[in-house]
C-alpha cells in the first residue's frame, strides 16, 4: 500500500511565510462585497489549506486587473543550444553523482488521465512494455537505480483526484518487494466564469467546477501535504522531477553532481527542438540575462507564427526538472508558496459541453519556477532522456522494436535502429484511443526498427509480426475493415479501395 501524506494538507505549517494578496486581505478584513469572498468559502469547504487560498487570491487579482499572462516576443530574446551546457560535457561531475545519490529523491508527476487518447483512468496504468504499465517499469526503475547506487533513492508520486484511487489500487496489486511510493496530492482550484469572475457553477456535475492547477503547484503540494519538511528531515536534498509517461527520464549522476557541485537551485533539462516540439514550452532569456520559461498558452495570438519557429527558439522544456529541496523550502520560508506565472486556459465548464459557461482554468507550468531561483540554470539534454507519450501514435513507437528496455528498466532507442526517430501518424477516427488502438493491433506493435514513417488511414488491423520497413502508407478507403495477415511484410505503400 501506498505511503499517503494527503491526510496533512490542512495543518497548518508555523515555518511558512503566507503573503496575502490584496484581495485576501480584504476578506479577511471582512469586507462582504469582495467577490473572492465566494472562492474562499468554496475552497475552505473543500479542506483547501488557507496558504493555497492566499496563492488562488493572488492569482485571482491578476484575473481581475486584466493581467493575462501573455509574454510578447517583445519581452524576451532567443537562446540556442550553443549558449548552455551540454550533458556529455557533464562526465566529470557523475562520481559527485553517485555520492548525492543518498541524498536524492525520485518525483514522478502522475496526475494525468490521458483523455485525449479517450482514458478514464491513470495514464500510467496504460500496458506498455511486456504487459507492464509505466507505474510497474517506474517501479523496476526505483529498484534497479537502488541496486546500482547501493543505496535508497525513495519515489514519490504526485497524484491528482482523478488518478489517486486508481494508483493507489494499482500499488496494493503489485508484489510485496516492489517499492512504495510516498504518494501526495495535486490540489485543485474552482474553474472562475468569464462572465462574471466569480466561481463557476455547474450543478448536474459539481467536479466539473474545479480544475487541477497544472504541474505547477507541485512545489505548494510538496510543501503543504508536509513531504518537502519530511524528505528534508530524512537528509534527502535533490530532487529530480519528470512525467510518468516519460520513459526516458531516470535519475543521471552526471546532472545530479553537477547541481551538487555548482550549488544549483533550479535546473531544466532542455532539448532542441523540431517540427514536432514546436507547441512545446520554449526556453529564452529576460533582457536581464536570467532564463524564462514561456508556453503556448503564455504566447499573445500575433507571436504564434515566432513561437513555432523552431530556429529562433531551438530549445524546449522536456519537464525534466531537477531542484534543491532546501533551496525550495527557504523560499517558501521567506516568500510564501511560489507564485509562478499565470496561465489562463479557457475553457467551458463542462469540457464536453462547448453551450455550457465559459470559464478560466487557472494553471501554471513547473518549469516557470526556473525564474523563481537566482542562479537556476537549464542544460541541453539528450533526447534519449525525453520519450512522451501524448497520442496513441507515441504509444505505438514505445510499445514497438524501435525501442529497447535495459536492464535497468529505462526505455533507449534501439541501438541497431540506424534511422531518425520514426514518425508515426494513426487516422484518429480508428486509432484516437486506447481501445480503438488495442482493438487494430490485438498483437502488440508490428516490428518497426527499419521503418522510418507509418502512415495509416481507415479501417485497417495487424496481424502478429507484420514487419514493415522504409516509408509507408496504409489506406482502406473501402467500408469494411482490412485484416493484414501475420508475418507479412511490407515495404510500399498499400491502398485499398
Amino acid at each position: 500500500m501506498s505511503q499517503s501524506v494527503t491526510g496533512t494538507h490542512n495543518r497548518p505549517n508555523p515555518h511558512m511565510h503566507t503573503r496575502y494578496s490584496h484581495t485576501e486581505a480584504a476578506l479577511v478584513q471582512g469586507k462582504d462585497d469582495n467577490p473572492f469572498a465566494l472562492f474562499a468559502q468554496k475552497m475552505t469547504e473543500h479542506g483547501l489549506p488557507h496558504q493555497l487560498i492566499a496563492l488562488f487570491a493572488a492569482y485571482y487579482d491578476e484575473i481581475v486587473n486584466n493581467h493575462t499572462g501573455l509574454i510578447p516576443d517583445s519581452e524576451i530574446n532567443p537562446i540556442g543550444a550553443e549558449d548552455l551546457p551540454s550533458i556529455t560535457a557533464l562526465e566529470r561531475y557523475a562520481d559527485r553523482g553517485m555520492e548525492e545519490a543518498a541524498r536524492a529523491v525520485v518525483i514522478k508527476l502522475n496526475g494525468g488521465l490521458g483523455t485525449s487518447m479517450g482514458m478514464t483512468y491513470a495514464k500510467s496504468l496504460i500496458p506498455v512494455r511486456s504487459g507492464r504499465s509505466f507505474l510497474e517499469i517506474i517501479v523496476r526503475q526505483t529498484l534497479a537505480l537502488r541496486d546500482a547506487c547501493e543505496t535508497d533513492v525513495p519515489l514519490a508520486l504526485m497524484n491528482s483526484f482523478s488518478t489517486d484511487a486508481d494508483t493507489a489500487e494499482a500499488l496494493r496489486n503489485l508484489d510485496a518487494e516492489h517499492v512504495i511510493p510516498n504518494c501526495f496530492m495535486q490540489h485543485k482550484f474552482p474553474k472562475v466564469n468569464r462572465a462574471t469572475l466569480r466561481p463557476a457553477e455547474y450543478p448536474e456535475n459539481r467536479g466539473h467546477e474545479w480544475n487541477p492547477p497544472g504541474h505547477g503547484d507541485l512545489y505548494s503540494a510538496l510543501a503543504l501535504s508536509g513531504l518537502l519538511d519530511r524528505l528534508l528531515d530524512e537528509g534527502r536534498r535533490y530532487a529530480f522531477i519528470s512525467n510518468s509517461d516519460n520513459l526516458g527520464a531516470t535519475l543521471d549522476m552526471r546532472i545530479l553532481g553537477y547541481i551538487a557541485e555548482e550549488g544549483i537551485p533550479f535546473l531544466i533539462e532542455a532539448a532542441p527542438r523540431t517540427v514536432s516540439d514546436r507547441k512545446g514550452g520554449h526556453l529564452a532569456r529576460k533582457p536581464d540575462g536570467s532564463l524564462i520559461l514561456r508556453e503556448l498558452a503564455q504566447c499573445p495570438a500575433d507571436d504564434l507564427d515566432k513561437f513555432q519557429n523552431i530556429e529562433r527558439y531551438g530549445l524546449f522544456n522536456t519537464n525534466n526538472i531537477w531542484i534543491d529541496l532546501k533551496a525550495l523550502r527557504n523560499h517558501i520560508r521567506r516568500q510564501g508558496l511560489l507564485k509562478l506565472p499565470i496561465i489562463l486556459n479557457p475553457k467551458t465548464v463542462n469540457p464536453r459541453d462547448q453551450h455550457s459557461d465559459k470559464v478560466f482554468q487557472v494553471e501554471s507550468a513547473m518549469g516557470a519556477a526556473i525564474s523563481s531561483f537566482p542562479g537556476a540554470q537549464a542544460i541541453v539534454t539528450s533526447r534519449e532522456r525525453f520519450l512522451p507519450v501524448k497520442t496513441c501514435s507515441d504509444l505505438l513507437a514505445v510499445m514497438s522494436d524501435c525501442f529497447v528496455m535495459r536492464k535497468d528498466a529505462t526505455l533507449i532507442p534501439n541501438p541497431a535502429r540506424l534511422l531518425p526517430p520514426i514518425v508515426i501518424d494513426l487516422d484518429k477516427a480508428y486509432y484516437g484511443t486506447i481501445d480503438k488502438l488495442e482493438l487494430r493491433f490485438p498483437h502488440g506493435a508490428p516490428k518497426l526498427a527499419a521503418c522510418k514513417s507509418l502512415t495509416v488511414q481507415g479501417d485497417v488491423v495487424f496481424g502478429k509480426d507484420i514487419v514493415i520497413i522504409g516509408d509507408v502508407t496504409i489506406r482502406n478507403f473501402s467500408a469494411m475493415p482490412v485484416r493484414l495477415p501475420a508475418g507479412m511484410q511490407i515495404d510500399h505503400d498499400i491502398t485499398i479501395e
